[in-house]
């Protein structure tokens, strides 16, 4: 989970543990694009499209587009974007958002 803001960062990651999954976090999106390139398993990226810092979320999702492309990406913003920069397998959820819509969101790309 790649997220900026401390705790909204703190608040989904719980929220997805007790949901079962493993969550790794970071709050750059170098952070994030160091892990694509190490051997961390990864399942799903959820990341936030504005960080702070030279990467942004597309570029995480590019990254894992080129590194590791079984791997989907749930992008999330609270500024509007354009949906066709998503890559492919991926999904966005506006903020703010419900943490039954990330969840749910989690599910679709996992069973896909």
């Amino acid at each position: 989970m790649i997220e900026d803001e401390f705790l909204v960062r703190c608040d989904v990651a719980d929220c997805l543990r007790d949901a079962g999954y493993v969550v790794v976090e970071t709050a750059s999106g170098e952070e994030a694009i160091a892990l694509c390139k190490s051997n961390t398993s990864i399942d799903i990226v959820f990341t936030d499209i504005n960080l702070v810092g030279p990467a942004s979320g597309w570029d995480v999702a590019e990254c894992f587009r080129i590194e590791r492309p079984d791997v989907p990406v749930l992008y999330t913003s609270g500024k509007s974007v354009d949906p066709q920069r998503c890559t492919p397998e991926s999904e966005f959820v506006a903020k703010p958002y419900k943490i039954a819509d990330i969840l749910k969101a989690c599910q679709r790309l996992h069973t896909a």
